[in-house]
């Protein structure tokens, strides 16, 4: 089971949806996000948010619409995203795609990758990614990892979220590297790309923010 969650981010980022349109995917909305996916005829499963970014006429067009209409107060500990994450961790999915979570306002764009670090702390094992029409974001702990070259997505940046991360190599790139310390703030990994159709990086300890992207 795939669960795609759509967020109010701009929508002039979001990438084509109906390529993300699996027989085996449920859709989640969240606050402005469910508008935008009832303007492309796609009805969520079950819908969270406070709904303030939405005018009254959009909310009953919603309401109208959506049978689970998770609705909360603006003032509340977890973003709407974070309550739809949750939920969609607790179905067991063996993948969960975020849209509409970068643009616009900093703090939510931040927010929103380190969520993608919930499946590690809660020993999930669904892998979980955000996707925009530019990017492809995904976090890994410790391990070794093949990754597939994208003509869509050419550039392959490496940041790391924890203060270190040891033993980085990268194998299969234009700039390889050998069991390297990376520490937070280091732009070492930035823009490299793949040499044939696959590579591997691997790392003893920390996390890795990996960003698939193009320009």
């Amino acid at each position: 089971m795939i669960i795609n969650i759509l967020a109010g981010g701009p929508e002039s980022l979001l990438p084509d949806l109906s390529e993300y349109l699996e027989k085996d995917s449920i859709w989640v909305g969240v606050d402005r996000g469910v508008y935008y996916l009832l303007k492309r005829n796609i009805t969520p499963k079950i819908a969270f948010g406070d709904f303030d970014s939405v005018s009254a006429e959009e909310l009953m067009f919603i309401e109208e619409r959506v049978t689970e209409l998770k609705k909360y107060k603006p003032e509340k500990d977890e973003t709407d995203m974070e309550l739809a994450l949750n939920w969609a961790l607790d179905q067991n999915p063996s993948m969960i795609r975020l849209f509409g979570a970068t643009g616009g306002r900093l703090d939510h764009l931040f927010a929103n990758i380190h969520l993608l670090v919930n499946p590690l702390r809660t020993k999930k094992s669904a892998n979980i990614c955000l996707i925009d029409k530019y990017n492809l974001i995904f976090i890994k702990g410790p391990g070794h990892y093949t990754i597939e070259k994208i003509n869509t997505k050419k550039y392959i940046s490496f940041v790391p979220l924890t203060l270190n991360v040891q033993n980085l190599t990268l194998e299969g790139f234009k700039f390889p590297l050998e069991n390297r310390h990376i520490s937070i703030g280091s732009t070492l990994c930035i823009s490299n790309e793949l040499n044939s159709d696959y590579g591997t990086f691997s790392f003893s300890e920390g996390i890795l923010i990996v960003i698939r992207s193009h320009d």
